[in-house]
């Protein structure tokens, strides 16, 4: 018999503690009289799932990229936020980001404990407008940008990270930095938004947010026996990345579009804005790879198009189309220089993630301060290139919030989960491969044919036809 070991039992006894505390919760009945637009609740019903799917994307975009002996606990890490952010959300997470409002800075986290009264509740939040759908439908659709922002993480710290202690980063990091940044930002009583900014789907609160602590992990984490050894890494599947990139983009509509939280002109604009900023960088990044000497590459166009993606979140709702254009084409290349200056420096970052999240994110959050106009939506702000400059000062100052909070908070909770349990895996582990150390699977694709191939010849020695 295995010896008994806190750490070992600790999850599951505490989430079946919560199981059996959520049974004690009042039931209270659906509360709609028939103030609800139809349309509106179909159209993000569609969004929420629409984002849902982004998490799977992600895996697979980052899945592809790392080495082969790591996919496997690479792409378990995304969609894993899917279970642990959405119980998270149920119990607590909602109510600290949308709750009843503590000085601007946080919800009451009593207000929704356990999803209470989220079905029966009034259709607005405190201090805000009504809304056309469910309060419900509200939470859902703002669990989907809760999970996938912790998996965006994962990308700066792969190949390296323990399973268990991201499971407790993700769980601090969902409670101290995105449910905070959640209710600044979009909570109507939140102290960014009462200060004008304006973040339409989540460049601080998503890839701001995201992009710091994944530079904070990489500091904490150090660097990996490969990068030390200056050793490249091949991508294990690059179809994975081009699989991700069209995951990504799709969901991204319902990510950007969904945010107008009805079914109107305004996603309309925000679909058109996303779709044409990820064109754009995507070729952006392709196009000036080759002005630098480089050949034009799946993974230039891929990752282009995901930092286009990330630059026109903060504005989709705020900019004009054609300003679009030139948001997606510029951050690339931002996003591209950095990289490019970081490879050339000790950060192992081992996916990017700083520099196309959360640089793309910066970018985009400013040029929101730039190109937003009244004419995309009365309820902005005319920007810098409308002549108004002190919106672009505002922005900035959100931007500069943001990075700070979210890269010292992230940084303390790495800290902390080091100390409670190791947070990298031992070099043994990491020669071996996550894949195996952590999870004990393999990832085959790939080998599986070519080995079955090479049996089968040597069994079938007279068989001179190819196998089909």
């Amino acid at each position: 018999m295995s010896k008994f070991s806190f750490k070992q039992y600790a999850p599951f006894a505490i989430l079946m503690i919560v199981a059996i505390f959520a049974l004690f919760i009042p039931l209270l009945p659906n509360f709609d009289e028939g103030k609800y637009s139809g349309p509106d609740i179909a159209f993000i019903l569609i969004a929420a799932a629409l984002v849902f799917l982004m998490t799977p994307g992600l895996a697979f975009f980052y899945g592809g990229m790392v080495h082969r002996k790591n996919v496997l606990s690479t792409m378990i890490k995304s969609v894993v936020a899917a279970g642990v952010i959405t119980v998270l959300w149920t119990v607590v997470g909602f109510s600290l980001a949308f709750g009843d409002t503590i000085g601007g800075f946080i919800g009451n986290p009593s207000t929704f404990l356990f999803f209470k009264g989220v079905n029966s509740g009034a259709p607005h939040l405190q201090g805000g407008a009504d809304l056309t759908i469910p309060l419900s439908l509200f939470a859902v659709f703002q669990l989907m940008f809760a999970i996938i922002t912790p998996g965006l993480v994962v990308g700066a710290v792969a190949e390296r990270i323990r399973f268990t202690s991201y499971i407790l980063f993700i769980v601090l990091f969902a409670i101290f930095v995105y449910s905070p940044l959640a209710h600044w930002t979009w909570h109507p009583q939140g102290f960014l938004l009462k200060m004008g900014v304006l973040d339409f789907a989540g460049g601080t609160v998503v890839h701001i947010s995201a992009g710091m602590a994944a530079l904070a992990g990489a500091l904490v984490l150090k660097r990996r026996k490969s990068h030390l050894e200056h050793k490249e890494v091949p991508p294990a599947n690059i179809p994975y990345v081009l699989i991700g990139t069209g995951l990504l983009w799709f969901g991204w509509f319902g990510f950007n579009a969904g945010s107008a939280l009805s079914a109107g002109s305004l996603a309309v604009s925000a679909f058109l804005t996303t779709n044409t900023a990820a064109g754009a960088a995507g070729l952006s990044w392709m196009f000036f790879d080759v002005a630098r000497g480089k050949k034009p590459s799946v993974l230039g166009f891929c990752i282009g198009a995901v930092v286009g993606l990330v630059a026109i979140t903060p504005g989709a709702g705020f900019v004009s189309i054609s300003s679009s254009v030139f948001i997606g084409a510029i951050a690339a290349v931002i996003s591209n220089l950095v990289v490019s200056w970081k490879q050339k420096t000790s950060l192992d970052d081992t996916l990017d993630v700083f520099p196309c999240h959360g640089v793309g994110g910066i970018v985009g959050m400013l040029l929101t301060g730039v190109f937003a106009t009244k004419t995309v939506n009365a309820a902005g702000a005319d920007g810098l290139f409308y002549g108004n400059p002190a919106f672009f000062v505002t922005q900035l100052k959100g931007a500069l919030i943001v990075i700070a909070f979210s890269f010292i908070v992230s940084f303390v909770i790495f800290k902390l989960v080091n100390l409670i349990n190791p947070i990298r895996v031992s070099e043994e582990e990491e020669e071996l491969g996550l894949d195996a150390s952590q999870h004990d699977e393999k990832y085959s694709q790939g080998t599986l044919l070519v080995e079955e191939r090479a049996i089968y010849i040597e069994r079938n020695s007279a068989i001179t036809e190819p196998i089909s």
